[in-house]
């Protein structure tokens, strides 16, 4: 089963259950997915589903931030259930060794040695921690090792 029948299926299951909120939650996700499919005029294959996922995640994020600064908790509170509802249907994310190591490894590949050479092994790392790491975390990390 591919990811956006599993969307289907949950979105079907959270209706016979009446769970409004992981419903709404899932028909906002569903949209998204529709939307770039008619804009491509094909269905989209489960990376591109997993990149909208990682999107509507990182908007997510970046919204509680905001709603945190701003102190308002009833925002900032269904926004982290968006989250944990959005997450279940991402890849299981790396831990910071994991990131750490991955990074390391594709510096040796690259043989970067200095910041002029980030973009190449960004490049590089990308695609291996693609939908399972923050892709801001990954940078950090990069910046770091190439001092």
């Amino acid at each position: 089963m591919n990811l956006s029948e599993r969307l289907n299926d949950d979105m079907k299951q959270a209706m016979k259950s009446q769970e409004k909120f992981k419903l709404t939650t899932i028909r906002m996700i569903r949209s998204s997915i529709k939307n770039q499919e008619i804009d491509l005029k094909r269905p989209l294959e489960d990376a591109e589903v997993l990149d909208i996922l990682s999107r509507e995640i990182k908007q997510r994020k970046d919204s509680l931030q905001e709603f945190d600064k701003a102190g308002r908790d009833d925002l900032a509170k269904d926004v982290a259930a968006e989250i944990e509802i959005i997450s279940v249907y991402l890849p299981q994310q790396l831990t910071e060794e994991e990131i750490k190591l991955i990074v390391q490894q594709t510096i040796q590949e690259t043989g970067a040695s200095s910041k002029a050479e980030m973009g190449k092994v960004m490049s590089a790392l990308l695609p291996k921690t693609k939908g399972r790491a923050d892709g801001k975390l990954v940078n950090t990390f990069v910046q770091q090792f190439l001092q």
